[in-house]
């Protein structure tokens, strides 16, 4: 039509300025919907502000180097910001936003490069009038967006970037808050209120999309596998049983709040961190972390169930509290600049941690020596995932435990939910058939013992890396000078003053380890 039109332009100045106004109109009516996270059909406003009044709509995934591009160089199979299992996570969820896209008239458009100059080579050959994105508060995707609304702006398309990711928009809570996050759970909470939506019905179903106009000279492809990507397959045992996309999020969402009994009582931090075939909460975050799930849709499930039972948990401890919880960080993070690291992160501690990589390479690759730490990190590299108390377990061991006041055994914690020690056995398949009063700590049984069950320790499996005791105190000593440290200097720690620090802790470690040495001497004389 385009082309007849053209074609009567010729015919007299009245007709051209006709067919012009035409053409851009018809330009107009051209979306795009730009997909980062919100790899979803439902509760997805910015998909659905793209299709209305559209002519012709083109959903974009772009496969980003910056986050997909093999890193050779990292400790496990992955790129040099994700793993592997996090990889294929996501092409799982394109896969099946993809088959979504196509029972409505449409599908997903995979395209490769920089996704700032891939977005405004799109928006030109294209001719299109309307962008729709959910909005980011990650850093890296704020500056990315800001490049490709300005180019949107300058060449008057209008765009749509709602938030939907989140409960709430943090520059609200920020604001409210007189221009800097709330940094305590409990202020969050009272400036956060209720959800502005939280009583009106969201859309969870779309009937028809319209269809995808002609593509030109983009080298649209489907979506990749990590093979096509220049990543080797995983193996069996390596793969995570959590399947990535919209369909299975929205099944496990079913299963978890079919229990309305369990959803009321739900209670934060307790749980079975042990529990593996059948876990103890609902594994439903790597579903919100690429927005194959509502975090909206999620809230109104379990307000709905709430209304329906006389007495439930409250936040923080509750299934609701968590998606709060969930809304506290991002908004933290949001307003706080360099807030994924220490160094520049002005409400983050400044430690003077002792460097040791062989010791971090040991925590992170399950050669602790200490089963229950180990398993929880094979289940981490394995899965992509652990229980939150799992989490508490291996991050006190790194940091305040054995290389903050509240610690956890590496053995009696572990214990205490499964003296059987089932799960060590399943993710350290080399301690399988130690017996169970030895299983929590396998350097203490004979070597009788050992060689019946096949491992022996220090060849088979790792000695224990260091002493929990003296490592704990050590721990202890070090956190203890740098919150004074931090104390003294309202924060305001330069690396001078944490170099001197560590100097100071080491001197004291050297000391202490003289003493033990010969505290250890005397006994055996």
């Amino acid at each position: 039509m385009l082309n007849l039109s053209h074609c009567f332009c010729h015919l007299s100045l009245k007709s051209t300025s006709t067919c012009c106004v035409y053409k851009s109109m018809a330009s107009r009516s051209n979306s795009l919907m730009w997909f980062r996270k919100g790899l979803r059909i439902h509760d997805n406003p910015a998909l659905e502000y793209a299709a209305n009044g559209s002519r012709f709509l083109y959903p974009v995934f772009v496969i980003d180097p910056h986050y997909m591009e093999p890193d050779p160089t990292a400790s496990s199979p992955g790129s040099a910001k994700a793993g592997l299992n996090r990889i294929q996570f996501l092409l799982e969820s394109l896969v099946d936003l993809d088959l979504s896209l196509k029972k409505v008239g449409s599908r997903l458009l995979v395209l490769k490069g920089d996704p700032g100059e891939v977005l405004i080579h799109c928006l030109k050959e294209w001719s299109i009038g309307k962008l729709c994105f959910e909005y980011d508060t990650e850093p890296y995707y704020q500056a990315l967006d800001e490049k490709v609304k300005s180019y949107a702006s300058a060449a008057g398309i209008e765009i749509f970037s709602p938030v939907s990711h989140t409960l709430y928009n943090p520059a609200d809570i920020i604001q409210k808050n007189g221009g800097s996050p709330p940094l305590s759970y409990q202020s969050f909470l009272k400036l956060a209120g209720q959800p502005s939506w939280a009583s009106t019905p969201l859309s969870t179903t779309i009937s028809s999309l319209p269809p995808i106009g002609n593509t030109g000279s983009f080298a649209v492809s489907v979506v990749p596998t990590v093979r096509e990507l220049g990543y080797e397959d995983l193996r069996e045992d390596e793969r995570t049983p959590f399947k990535g996309g919209e369909s299975e999020a929205l099944k496990r969402l079913r299963e978890s709040i079919a229990n309305k009994e369990w959803v009321a009582n739900f209670e934060k931090p307790k749980g079975d961190p042990s529990a593996f075939l059948k876990p103890a909460t609902t594994v439903l975050s790597p579903y919100l972390k690429f927005g194959c799930l509502s975090s909206r849709y999620f809230y109104q499930c379990i307000q709905d169930i709430q209304k329906s039972i006389k007495k439930h948990t409250s936040p923080p401890v509750s299934l609701l509290g968590q998606l709060l919880w969930r809304d506290f960080f991002y908004t933290v993070a949001f307003g706080t600049p360099n807030f994924d690291q220490m160094k520049g992160n002005r409400i983050c501690k400044q430690i003077p941690w002792k460097n040791d990589d062989e010791l971090l390479a040991a925590w992170r690759d399950s050669r602790t020596g200490f089963p229950w730490i180990d398993a929880i990190m094979a289940q981490l590299r394995k899965w992509g995932w652990m229980h939150h108390l799992a989490r508490h377990s291996v991050a006190c061991f790194l940091t305040r435990g054995d290389l903050y006041n509240r610690i956890y055994s590496p053995i009696s914690f572990g214990k205490k939910y499964d003296p059987a020690g089932n799960y060590i056995r399943h993710f350290l398949p080399v301690l399988k058939d130690m017996p169970k009063e030895y299983i929590y700590e396998p350097w203490t049984a004979p070597i009788s013992v050992q060689r019946k069950a096949k491992c022996i320790i220090g060849l088979d499996y790792p000695k224990p890396v260091v002493s929990h005791d003296s490592a704990s105190k050590e721990c202890r000593m070090r956190l203890g000078e740098a919150y004074a440290l931090n104390k003294t200097l309202n924060g305001l720690v330069s690396e001078e003053d944490l170099n001197a620090s560590r100097r100071k802790s080491d001197n004291e470690s050297t000391i202490l380890d003289s003493i033990s040495k010969k505290k250890k001497q005397k006994l055996i004389g």
